[in-house]
């Protein structure tokens, strides 16, 4: 759903475990934490705190599995 990013919580090159909390969206007056779907590391962050995004827009982009 398309929403506001309140809070970014990693950065590029950070470690990240599964269920790690990444972001913080705000849609329909509701917070919805993003959680890492797998362990990795963090290889981009393509949204900012305070900007709008869309539906199923990328947020963060974990490096490729080994």
């Amino acid at each position: 759903m398309p929403g506001l990013v309140r809070e970014v919580l990693v950065a590029a090159g950070d470690a990240v475990s599964a269920g790690d909390r990444l972001a913080v969206l705000e849609a329909m007056k509701m917070e919805h934490a993003l959680r890492a779907p797998r362990d990795g590391t963090v290889a981009e962050v393509l949204a900012a705190a305070g900007s709008q995004v869309e539906a199923g827009a990328a947020l963060i982009r974990l490096e490729e599995e080994a």
